[in-house]
């Protein structure tokens, strides 16, 4: 079975940078020192995720072009699949929860794909687009458990790396990234060998954390909390994804509802960033004071999707 390798996260970053520019990496002066913000949320689709579906489906032989894609996502991965397939002249389908917030749901189709809808809670997601997937002879493109898909989030730490040393003459030594089924983490554990690497989950959606402490994957408990990170909702995490971040030795932490909307605040009011509540978490960590800032630290804000209404109240929500 193939495996994400950072020889693959290199090609990625290569076919990547073809296609769009670099989002930026902001300073933000925290607590006297400087914390550096990976804007993806400024993707043209709003989030990381157009770089692992660009790596994956560039990747399918052009005879298979015809038969189209599936994908499976709450709504950035969604997005990203989508854009790449329009690009690419080629079908996608995306099965997406049913409560999935309007504007990612809105945004997929606009993007010209087919939307399925299913229950989050009843239904298996990866069942019914297996089963399309089989039906169609299209090729199944997973959120995550994936290594193409790794490989191409994981040119987010390559741009991060090559930005950090234009800027401050040196790589980054901490790297805080938010993690749902762990795709972004671990191709960013695998461009940036040399750094320490934080994830960081929603309060009782920290699988991933709970994984990495046992040295196996821990699912999500039953009867999981309430979580406005949609995008984060992973019920088990995946091999693929847990491998490189158990070699990497890194570490998680779980973030409040509270701590996600002043983060949120903070990316908007400082930055002038919209920054949706998954797109959030790695700041949190950091603002919560549960990740150190460390000399050199970046921070990935992985996606800006939010519904304008819930935005508008996150923001009230300070006064």
């Amino acid at each position: 079975m193939r495996v994400p390798t950072r020889e693959g996260v290199l090609r990625a970053a290569a076919k990547v940078a073809e296609i769009v520019p670099e989002t930026p990496l902001l300073p933000l002066h925290v607590d006297g020192k400087t914390l550096w913000c990976k804007a993806e949320c400024l993707q043209p689709m709003g989030a990381f995720k157009l770089r692992g579906a660009w790596h994956r489906l560039t990747d399918i032989d052009a005879s298979d072009w015809g038969a189209g894609v599936v994908a499976f996502s709450s709504g950035n991965h969604a997005q990203g699949v989508a854009w790449a397939a329009r690009r690419l002249g080629m079908e996608a389908t995306i099965v997406m929860p049913s409560d999935a917030p309007t504007k990612k749901l809105e945004a997929t189709k606009a993007l010209g794909a087919a939307v399925v809808l299913y229950n989050r809670m009843t239904e298996s997601r990866e069942e019914i687009a297996s089963a399309l997937a089989a039906e169609r002879g299209a090729v199944l493109v997973p959120s995550f458990d994936d290594p193409w898909v790794i490989e191409g989030q994981g040119s987010v730490g390559i741009e991060i790396a090559a930005q950090m040393e234009r800027l401050v003459g040196a790589a980054p030594e901490r790297i805080v990234i938010p993690c749902g089924g762990g795709g972004l983490s671990a191709g960013i554990a695998l461009a940036c060998p040399e750094a320490d690497i934080r994830i960081a989950e929603p309060e009782g959606w920290d699988d991933m954390a709970r994984s990495l402490v046992a040295g196996e994957i821990v699912p999500v408990a039953p009867n999981p909390p309430f979580t406005s990170c949609d995008a984060l909702q992973t019920l088990r995490v995946s091999p693929l994804t847990f491998g490189p971040l158990a070699a990497a030795g890194a570490k998680g932490v779980a973030v409040t509802e509270a701590e996600i909307a002043e983060a949120m605040r903070v990316a908007f009011g400082q930055l002038r960033l919209v920054v949706e509540p998954g797109g959030a978490v790695a700041l949190a960590a950091v603002l919560a004071g549960k990740v150190p800032i460390a000399e050199r630290t970046a921070v990935v804000l992985s996606g800006g999707n939010v519904d304008p209404a819930a935005f508008a109240r996150v923001l009230e929500g300070a006064r």
